[in-house]
């Protein structure tokens, strides 16, 4: 791997580990975005706590956290294969923040941001997605999974590169993985809600 590519990885991490909800809501409402609702410091947790303002901060800053290193991996000239790595670094960093003892988010803005970056169509396709199942069921869990599910498919109708495909496949994984107990919660009937705030048990 050559020292332009190991550089843009890096950079990547670190960029995507920022917890970006943690450190808004504890600035702006002095309040431990973990401690309420579902404990994670994702956008629809802090819009549960924190309210739309600051939720809709949250969303822009994790999304450029996504966008940004692809951006730069391709302006370095890196390659399809090195920039959607650099894009999976990213969200690696949410979902594994080097800032809080690897733990972190469920990475789904911050795979948005990579696949604006990557095929802003495919990015929209899945937008719409999340929409239409949140708005059907109110579980953002659930649009989630799907939305991100839907990625892969989506990325090879359209026909991208095979690097971008790979990308949608991984990103899926992650993204499904790190929903593992809302999945359980959602079989079990009790999932929070997209507008359900109470302190986390």
């Amino acid at each position: 791997m050559s020292g332009v590519a190991f550089g843009a990885l890096a950079i990547s991490y670190v960029i995507g580990s920022v917890p970006t909800g943690l450190v808004l809501v504890r600035l702006l409402k002095g309040e431990d975005i973990r401690q309420y609702g579902s404990g994670n410091i994702g956008t629809v947790n802090v819009f549960r706590v924190a309210g739309t303002p600051i939720a809709i901060l949250v969303l822009a800053v994790d999304v450029l956290k996504g966008l940004v290193p692809v951006l730069l991996a391709v302006r370095w000239g890196t390659g399809p294969w090195v920039s959607m790595v650099c894009g999976l670094a990213a969200i690696a960093g949410h979902n594994w923040s080097v800032f809080l003892g690897f733990r972190g988010g469920k990475g789904i803005a911050t795979s948005f941001g990579v696949l604006l970056a990557l095929s802003p169509v495919a990015a929209f396709a899945a937008a719409a997605v999340w929409i239409v199942v949140v708005a059907a069921t109110r579980y953002a869990s659930l649009g989630s999974i799907l939305g991100v599910g839907a990625v892969p498919f989506v990325l090879w109708r359209l026909g991208q590169p095979p690097a971008y495909v790979v990308f949608g496949v991984v990103a899926a994984i992650f993204a499904i993985y790190r929903h593992r107990a809302n999945i359980r919660r959602l079989v079990a009937g009790t999932e929070l809600r997209i507008n359900d705030r109470r302190a986390k048990s």
